[in-house]
């Protein structure tokens, strides 16, 4: 739990420094040295509407800094939302979510596939020739979808029709995630079931 808020900070702490100065934040020490993929969702308070989310699936950089990273991107570069304003800041709420690395879905018939996908458990990352698309596993459990509409939703997140799934060429991984979250803007960080 004290990696998790010490990540949910580091993310704070980058859209805050970047408002300050406009340079990347470089968290201080060796705590968070591992390489892994991370993502950073932040959401409106006490919404909790999506305001940004952008991460890294690989693990080609250090945890802190590609915390840092996602941060800024998921607060300045998610192409759905705006620029994050400095106003908007005491208003919002981060969270985190450290990636195993991806599997490979095993091969069974399309039929059988979502028998192979534990929803609340598994994050997805579908990669067809046309466009690929990735949910984290909290997601399909906030809207209440099952294995066979998680699919469909990774769909459309590519660009896809709905039902790409069944029958396209594509490439399907799953991954699972340690998800931290502030409970209040600057306030206690949880980690979420």
């Amino acid at each position: 739990m004290e990696e998790g808020a010490l990540l949910v900070s580091v993310a704070r702490r980058a859209v805050e420094h970047y408002f300050a100065t406009q340079k990347l934040y470089k968290p201080v020490g060796q705590y968070l040295q591992e390489k892994r993929g991370v993502f950073v969702s932040i959401y409106t308070h006490p919404a909790k509407e999506l305001r940004g989310c952008i991460g890294f699936v690989k693990p080609d950089m250090p945890l802190d800094e590609a915390t840092a990273r996602a941060a800024l991107a998921a607060a300045f570069d998610d192409p759905r939302f705006p620029p994050m304003t400095i106003e908007e800041l005491p208003r919002v709420v981060f969270e985190v979510s450290v990636l195993t690395p991806p599997v490979p879905v095993s091969s069974v018939s399309r039929e059988e596939l979502p028998a192979k996908i534990e929803v609340g458990k598994d994050g997805l990352v579908l990669e067809t020739p046309y466009g690929s698309g990735l949910l984290l596993p909290q997601v399909p459990v906030e809207y209440g979808w099952n294995a066979e509409e998680y699919l469909s939703h990774l769909c459309v997140k590519a660009g896809l029709n709905p039902t790409y799934w069944v029958y396209g060429e594509m490439r399907l991984s799953k991954f699972r995630a340690e998800v931290f979250s502030e409970v209040e803007p600057r306030g206690a960080v949880v980690r979420r079931q």
